[in-house]
């Protein structure tokens, strides 16, 4: 790091570009720019997957520019889904607050050729999964449950892989995801 901080700003007027963003300047930041309120609250889960992520990044907290950090809450109905994702620049710590859930990660085809992890994870349990691979969390109970997951990026990305597969724009060739799957 150059500096203490770079809070992002959108106006590129008398900013600097750093790591995607443009820097305020230092002595224009306050608190608020280091601040976000809400993730107390639990957020609806009407709908398919029965699950709602409230990330906490660069984006909607703009002091977290360059830090190298960001969050975020899962909250899951019951039998809810954080369905297969990775988050292409970022490792992610994942602890349970509420609930019971079943969490894992599958290796690449390297050398530990499409490996499995699971575990079952209940209130104050941690599980990380590694930079980059597909992971996914389901609530196996029949209440709702709530976690919390720390990313070693200010944007870790998301690539849901149904999504990215299956609602691509334009579309992938239907002979290829034939013949892929």
């Amino acid at each position: 790091m150059l500096q203490d901080f770079c809070v992002a700003v959108e106006d590129p007027a008398s900013a600097l570009f750093v790591n995607g963003k443009f820097c305020k300047d230092p002595k224009l930041a306050s608190a608020n720019d280091f601040f976000f309120s809400g993730l107390n609250v639990f957020r609806d889960t009407s709908n398919s997957l029965g699950s709602n992520v409230t990330a906490v990044n660069v984006d909607n907290l703009a002091g977290l520019n360059t830090l190298g950090m960001s969050l975020a809450r899962i909250d899951f109905a019951p039998y809810g889904l954080n369905p297969p994702h990775t988050h292409p620049r970022a490792t992610e710590f994942f602890i349970v607050l509420e609930g019971t859930l079943y969490a894992g990660f599958v290796t690449s085809d390297g050398d530990a050729g499409n490996r499995l992890f699971t575990k079952m994870l209940y209130l104050g349990d941690v599980f990380v999964f590694p930079f980059g691979l597909i992971h996914f969390q389901l609530n196996v109970g029949k209440t709702n449950a709530v976690a919390f997951a720390g990313f070693r990026s200010q944007n870790p990305g998301l690539i849901t892989i149904a999504n990215a597969v299956f609602e691509s724009n334009p579309k992938i060739n239907p002979d290829v995801l034939t013949k892929a799957f």
